[in-house]
């Protein structure tokens, strides 16, 4: 369980990866092609009819400026990337920091290469500070909206990891608390297994003792091959309840009579693993051993639109206050493993007949 759930989790990580490179560049492709339009109708279209508007000049310039910045921002999300697992006010000082010296750069590289390739001066001739200035405020704020946008991306990924691993670790308590619940089941269904075989000793009837051993030992090993999970199918769950119920039928022969009552659809449903074997080991105790002519158990299945509908039924003796406590194991285990797999979304209900017989009905949620 646990390799599994690594490996999921290291699936979910190279998606989200994957994701979030497919849009970092979709939006640096867009996003630098969005100010190269925005910069020439802004600046450069409206230079156009000047007498000595250097139209090649112009354009080549904007080009660098555009890969200049291209560059600079894919440098600024590798710098988050980096620090990005530190705590939040470092990475915001961080973040902000790297992009004001590289906001910096690009106004100096801006500024340079508009005065060689427009005007034909040489890079450094004739700043001032207030055209440096003015276009300083223009390369930070370009800068600074780029790494306020990389930091939520990278902050909301970083987000939902957590929401994820959260969610798995939460799904990896339930299976382990189904898990737990399940496992308890099994010694107190092998005390009376053993309990009963060692009657059978008693009785000098050794073939019947020798015949419920072997199949006590295959039920645990279908048990463990077959259904060593927390969830299985209908289907799965009534094949398991078979090899039960062949231990049983050595004991009490003709006396233990069962009918199947399932719909077809409801077979790939899925329930908790044993659900139905405790419900009808409580059964065979109060319908079956308690009378000398036997019984019948019979077990139905149904959909009711998005419910699934599981009943448990049988002819038994009336039964009493101090009978209907013997059922506390097997219905106290059976809410509970219900209740973690289905979140309350779930109902049991025993209901005893004045003349006799008991039913115990489940109604789930349909999943298959």
């Amino acid at each position: 369980m646990e390799s599994n759930n690594v490996h999921s989790t290291l699936e979910v990580g190279k998606y989200a990866f994957s994701k979030q490179s497919h849009q970092f560049w979709t939006l640096q492709f867009a996003g630098w092609l969005g100010y190269a339009v925005i910069v020439f109708f802004a600046i450069v279209r409206p230079q156009m009819h000047q007498a000595d508007f250097n139209l090649s000049g112009q354009f080549i310039n904007l080009l660098l400026e555009t890969l200049c910045g291209f560059f600079l921002s894919y440098l600024q999300w590798r710098i988050i990337q980096k620090i990005v697992h530190l705590p939040v006010k470092h990475t915001l000082l961080l973040s902000f920091l790297s992009a004001a010296t590289l906001g910096v750069f690009f106004n100096v590289f801006k500024l340079s290469a508009f005065k060689m390739l427009v005007h034909n001066q040489v890079w450094n001739e004739a700043w001032s500070m207030l055209e440096f200035g003015g276009w300083l405020l223009f390369s930070l704020t370009t800068m600074f909206v780029w790494t306020s946008i990389f930091f939520i991306m990278l902050y909301n990924t970083k987000l939902q990891k957590e929401h994820e691993m959260l969610l798995r670790a939460q799904t990896a308590a339930k299976d382990a608390q189904l898990q737990m619940l399940r496992y308890q089941l099994n010694p107190h269904f092998m005390f009376n297994t053993m309990n009963a075989i060692s009657t059978l000793i008693f009785k000098n009837e050794n073939d019947k003792a020798n015949e419920m051993l072997d199949k006590l030992c295959e039920f645990f090993r279908y048990s463990l091959d077959k259904n060593d999970k927390s969830k299985t199918s209908l289907q799965k769950e009534l094949a398991l309840l078979d090899l039960y119920l062949s231990i049983e039928k050595v004991r009490f022969g003709e006396r233990l009579q069962v009918t199947l009552d399932i719909a077809d659809e409801t077979m790939g449903c899925k329930v908790p693993s044993m659900l139905l074997q405790p419900l009808v080991e409580n059964a065979i105790k109060y319908a079956i051993e308690l009378r000398k002519e036997g019984g019948t158990i019979c077990i139905h299945s149904s959909r009711v639109k998005d419910r699934l509908v599981i009943k448990v039924k049988d002819n038994g003796l009336p039964v009493n206050n101090s009978v209907s406590e013997g059922f506390g194991i097997g219905i106290s285990n059976t809410k509970a493993r219900l209740n973690a797999m289905f979140n309350g979304e779930f109902d049991i209900n025993l209901h005893n007949k004045t003349e006799g017989g008991t039913t115990v009905t489940i109604n789930i949620p349909f999943q298959k």
